[in-house]
């Protein structure tokens, strides 16, 4: 096997030399007024969540290009997904709506949610 060579760092370090420095970027509005909802903190979301994850046995359901995705518990997060979103009246604690999708799946499906309720508005 191959030793490789491990490079060395600059001998002289960077100095910021500026007098005036840029103040601090402001934190985006997501950032500063993100709260989680207390719905998701409620006994009956954790339990509707228990039995999603539960029915899909830990495993991501996603479908892409004709397999399931690989992902599980416990080396990945897995989300408890509303197919019919909340926002769009969905049922908030029927198990047939729910499904498990790890978090880039999850995060696909809700982006993908949002640009068809922006479409229905005509935004």
């Amino acid at each position: 096997m191959a030793k490789r060579l491990k490079a060395l760092g600059p001998l002289v370090k960077s100095v910021d030399t500026r007098t005036v420095r840029p103040p601090p970027s402001p934190p985006t509005p997501q950032q500063r007024f993100k709260k989680a909802d207390p719905f998701y903190a409620s006994p009956e979301f954790r339990a509707w969540r228990a039995k999603v994850v539960a029915r899909a046995g830990g495993r991501c359901e996603a479908i892409e290009y004709g397999h399931r995705c690989t992902k599980a518990q416990p080396a990945h997060r897995m989300f408890a997904d509303h197919v019919i979103e909340i926002r769009d009246n969905g049922a908030r604690f029927d198990p047939s709506n729910g499904q498990c999708l790890c978090g880039p799946h999850h995060l696909m499906k809700t982006a993908q949610a949002r640009r068809d309720r922006l479409e229905r508005r005509g935004v």
